[in-house]
This record gives structure tokens, C-alpha cells and sequence, in this order.
């Protein structure tokens, strides 16, 4: 295939591309860098018309922009492939963990280290180069495609949901691709057909109008972050359990011919355990940890502060304590009602010496994609095609909201063709992309759109 020699042919200026990409640090939580996030989006815009597609814009949002882009050329009996992605990162923090500087995009063997290389630019980037293959190869790609990479998903997508309403008829499509999750190894392609929802709220317990001795005033007023950790203790039995009324009463079961399906995952625990770095794994003991970590919800506490936390001693007793609280959901729960759950049930636990506030700070639900549509199938070829094998099927433990908006919004479903790898470090310092995935992942997308565009 003319496309997949001209891929193979152009890896070398591909990568110095990527690297540019990566060296921009447009980190969407951070003020300082908006006029990052605006130039990531302005960069992005261009590739895209260099790549071949006549009509790509940045357009704006009520936050970060929206880079959009279309190629019609296939006709009105072609399918039209929407590709989504997000141009935005992660804060590099802690920057000492670093071993290298988190924008300078570093090779160590095949490689590269940056914030953003797997999340998510290195693998939006895989498909912008499979459209160029084909424009500079055959003219024109063999399917209608449309991009929408957006600049805010690592701040929970707030302008992205309105953004699709709004320009429904823009994004009008058969299907969706996503490359924003991982495979099981660099030899075991897999597909993700399920991902967890996510309700997320920030909680403070206070006590004292102020700060207090503790000398003075211990053991007769609560102290509030004592207040707090036992009523975060408390929201998980010894088995693992979550606590909260009524917080399983819509959780859809596993059937035995879907927990067979899971049971196929390659999973190695001891592996597993060197790569967490913890002593044993926790949680519900009747079902395995494939299970536990991809189809079943989750409670964990993502930050807690309060008091004094500088070197040294200060004997304060806080006149307030915080925690942020996130909790990944499976099909049927609805994030808002288990918003409700959690905010009425830790005023109810809460002793009478403190006062709870709890604040929602993002939801977004949960998804599941079949396994035997078209798409999918078309998926599945692909993969074999440049893995040599075909993939597994798994469900992430992750939240990628903008698939169920695609399927409420548009009425689509979604593929997630992802490249990433386990140990990529995601969120974390030393991030990183292998990079024979990205040459993989360029493949894979040629292979996927040619075989939609020529179902037989």
C-alpha cells in the first residue's frame, strides 16, 4: 500500500515533528500557560492543513480551544470518521522527579520522554500522519474524515459537551476513533470497549472559627482533619467494600460470558505488583483484579491537607480540613446521583463538633461500545494488520467522557484505538511514548480507514 511506504518512508521527520509538538507546554490547569494552550492549538491547525485536509481552524470556547478540521473528498456513500484527541497536558509536577526536563522531548532507546508524549499528543499525532500518507501518496483519503482535538480534557472537558450540542451538524458522522488509552504490550495489541465514569468532589470538614493552640485547646474542641480521616475511613468496609447507601443499588453485574471475555487478559500479578511498587493488592476479594481495576467502582482519596504541613513543628490545631474524592463508576450508575450519595451520606457520619461542606467539581459517565459492530471489526484488522496479531478485548479503568457525549450528542459509537503502553507513566513524571507504537499506531490508522473504505 502506496500510504504505508510513504509512512515507513517518513518516520524520521515524523518524530522531529512529534518532538516540536511535545516541546510546547500547554498545560490547560495553569494560567500561565494559556498562551501555551492557544499556541499548541494554532500549531496543531497548521499540521493539519499541511497534512492535506483543505479546511482546519482553531475556534474558540468558553475556556481553551477547539481545533477542527474535515476532509469531505470521499463522497456522500463513503462513511465520515470523526477523530478525536486532546492537545493538552498534565501539569509536570513534581519537577525533581524528572529525569529529564518534562518539554524537552529526550530519546532513551526507542523511547521518547516528555509530558504529553502518550497523553495524549503522540497518539493524536499518529492519525494527522495517516491522512498525510495518503494525501501525498493516492490524493486523497479513502473515507470522509472530521478531527475535533480539544484543549481542555485534562480539566474534565467543561467547554467540550457544549462545543458538540452547539455544532451538531458539524460533527455529523458514522463513527468515532479515539487514541487516547493504552494496549496490554508492545507485542498484544488490545482494544477497549469499556470505560468507567467518574464523579469527583472536594470535601471540607470544618470545626473553630480559626486556627487554635493545641496546647490550649486539644482534647476539648474536634480537631477537623482528626474528623475528616474517620470519616474517610469509614467508607470502606474491611473487604474493600463502599459504604455508601445505596451506591451499588444501579451497578450492572458482570455476566459469566463477559467475566470469561475479561479472564482472557494476559495478567501477571507479580509483574503487576513490581510495576505498582505496592506490597499486595486490596479490594473486593470476589472478583479478580482485572475486574476490580476495569468493571467494578472505585472510591479513593486523590489529596487531603489541612494544618501545618511546612518543616519543623507548629502545635496548630486547623480550624479547617479538605480531601478530594474520586470515584470511577460502571454502567448503570449516574455520576450526579452518586454525587448526591457521597455529600448526603458524609453529612450524616459527620460528628456533631464539625461542619461539612461538599463541593462537585466534575462528573462524566461511563461507556461501553460493541464488540461486533463494523467498526469495530474494521478495528480488529487493522490491528492484526500492523501488530501480526489480532487484539484482545479489555474495558479500561479510565474515564474518556466524550464517548458517551458522542453517543448522547451524535448518535455514534466509539472506537478506542489506543498505542499507549502500561508503564507509561501517565499523569506522572517521566512520561513516555514507545516509539515503534507511533510508527504502529500510523499503520494501524492507514489500515483502518482503508478497510472502511473498502468494506469487502
Amino acid at each position: 500500500m502506496e500510504a504505508l511506504d510513504y509512512a515507513r518512508a517518513q518516520r524520521e521527520q515524523f518524530l522531529a515533528e512529534l518532538r516540536t509538538f511535545l516541546s510546547i507546554p500547554s498545560v490547560s490547569t495553569q494560567a500561565q500557560h494559556q498562551p501555551d494552550v492557544v499556541g499548541a492549538a494554532g500549531w496543531l491547525r497548521d499540521q493539519l492543513l499541511a497534512a492535506g485536509f483543505p479546511e482546519a481552524q482553531v475556534m474558540p470556547t468558553q475556556k481553551h480551544p477547539v481545533v477542527y478540521a474535515e476532509w469531505l473528498a470521499a463522497g456522500r456513500t463513503a462513511p465520515t470518521v470523526l477523530i478525536y484527541g486532546h492537545y493538552d497536558v498534565q501539569p509536570p509536577d513534581p519537577l525533581d522527579e524528572w529525569r529529564t526536563p518534562p518539554f524537552e522531548p529526550t530519546l532513551v532507546g526507542d523511547d521518547i520522554f516528555a509530558r504529553g508524549a502518550a497523553d495524549d499528543k503522540g497518539q493524536l499525532y499518529a492519525h494527522v500522519k495517516a491522512v498525510q500518507s495518503f494525501h501525498q501518496t493516492v490524493g486523497t483519503p479513502p473515507v470522509n474524515i472530521k478531527c475535533i482535538f480539544e484543549g481542555e480534557e485534562e480539566i474534565g472537558s467543561p467547554s467540550l459537551a457544549p462545543f458538540i450540542r452547539e455544532h451538531r451538524e458539524l460533527l455529523a458522522a458514522d463513527v468515532a476513533v479515539i487514541s487516547d488509552s493504552h494496549i496490554l504490550g508492545k507485542e498484544l495489541p488490545s482494544i477497549v470497549y469499556g470505560l468507567r465514569g467518574l464523579a469527583y468532589v472536594e470535601v471540607e470538614v470544618s470545626g473553630p472559627a480559626h486556627d487554635l493552640h493545641s496546647g490550649i485547646y486539644g482534647g476539648a474542641v474536634h480537631n477537623p482533619i482528626n474528623a475528616l480521616c474517620a470519616m474517610i475511613a469509614s467508607l470502606h468496609d474491611e473487604h474493600g467494600r463502599i459504604t455508601i447507601p445505596g451506591f451499588y443499588d444501579r451497578v450492572r453485574e458482570l455476566e459469566p460470558e463477559e467475566r470469561a471475555e475479561l479472564s482472557r487478559v494476559p495478567f501477571d500479578r507479580a509483574a503487576w505488583l513490581e510495576q505498582t511498587g505496592a506490597p499486595t493488592d486490596w479490594g473486593e476479594p470476589d472478583y479478580t483484579i482485572v475486574e476490580r481495576t476495569t468493571a467494578r467502582p472505585t472510591l479513593d482519596v486523590n489529596g487531603m491537607w489541612g494544618g501545618y504541613v511546612e518543616p519543623g513543628a507548629k502545635t496548630v490545631l486547623p480550624g479547617t480540613a479538605h480531601a478530594k474524592i474520586s470515584m470511577r463508576l460502571v454502567p448503570d450508575q449516574d455520576p450526579a446521583e452518586i454525587s448526591r450519595l457521597i455529600s448526603a451520606h458524609l453529612k450524616a457520619i459527620a460528628p456533631a463538633t464539625v461542619r461539612v461542606e461538599v463541593q462537585e467539581l466534575h462528573q462524566g459517565k461511563w461507556a461501553i461500545v460493541r464488540r461486533d459492530s463494523v467498526w469495530m471489526q474494521a478495528a480488529c484488522k487493522a490491528y492484526a494488520a500492523a501488530f501480526g496479531r489480532e487484539p484482545v478485548f479489555e474495558r479500561g479503568g479510565g474515564s474518556i467522557p466524550v464517548v458517551a457525549t458522542f453517543q448522547d450528542v451524535l448518535g455514534i459509537e466509539t472506537i478506542l484505538m489506543g498505542f499507549g503502553l502500561p508503564d507509561d507513566n501517565l499523569h506522572a513524571p517521566n512520561e513516555k511514548f514507545h516509539l515503534p507504537n507511533f510508527y504502529r499506531g500510523i499503520e494501524t490508522a492507514i489500515h483502518f480507514l482503508e478497510r472502511l473504505g473498502s468494506p469487502t
